[in-house]
């Protein structure tokens, strides 16, 4: 019972995010507002990381790393990790005990912990919600990125980067059938970057002093 009430739970956040992902991009494959991202683009990461056009798979690697931090201080910020670890701990705990129960034969045990899934779905729940709730910023955030960073690479006269087991590899080559070669640099930098990332804010958000900076920017988390 208590997994049937969480996967649909599970359903319904993933179809509002199906929904608001079709949305995004049906409003994204509009010509006028590519244009406008490209042009946003240009005007903000250009100066920042396109050094002219000279060092392409940093720009690429540096692009990764900007909506990699972005994420993870989003996620960091709307996620309260320790509750998130004491509802998965409950959860292990509670699923570990009916299934005591149920082999030994004991129907008031199970049906004493049945009472209690409401709650612990609750807590669950409480715990999981703050890790979706930057989707709909990032989205909006890394389509444009990604709209740019095709448009930059395609201006350049020299598309073409070198690795250990090939030399000249285009960027719009497709290496492994899918996916071209520059999302594929993209993807690989990012997401070793974002474990050391992620892992490091982890760390930091068990602190007393995230707990006072978020206490002052969210007073009313507590």
């Amino acid at each position: 019972m208590f997994k049937k009430m969480n996967d649909k739970a599970q359903g319904s956040m993933l179809l509002y995010m199906l929904v608001f992902l079709f949305l995004i991009f049906f409003v994204f494959s509009n010509p006028t507002i590519q244009v406008l991202m490209i042009q946003f683009g240009q005007t903000v990461f250009y100066p920042i990381i396109g050094f002219g056009g000279n060092y392409p798979v940093l720009t690429v690697i540096l692009a990764g790393v900007i909506v990699v931090l972005l994420s993870s201080l989003l996620t960091n910020f709307f996620t309260d990790w320790k509750k998130m670890g004491e509802s998965q701990e409950t959860t292990k705990a509670f699923q570990k005990e009916i299934q005591k129960a149920r082999r030994e034969g004991n129907t008031n045990r199970v049906n004493k912990l049945m009472k209690m899934q409401p709650e612990i779905f609750k807590k669950q729940q409480e715990a999981s919600s703050g890790s979706m709730k930057p989707m709909i910023f990032l989205i909006v955030f890394i389509y444009p990125i990604f709209m740019w960073l095709r448009f930059f690479l395609a201006g350049l006269p020299h598309y073409y980067f070198t690795v250990p087991w090939a030399s000249n590899v285009s960027f719009f080559s497709w290496p492994f059938g899918f996916g071209q070669a520059w999302i594929w640099l993209y993807l690989i930098f990012s997401m070793e970057v974002g474990q050391i990332i992620r892992q490091g804010l982890k760390l930091i958000s068990w602190s007393n002093w995230w707990k006072n900076v978020k206490s002052r920017i969210r007073p009313s988390s507590n």
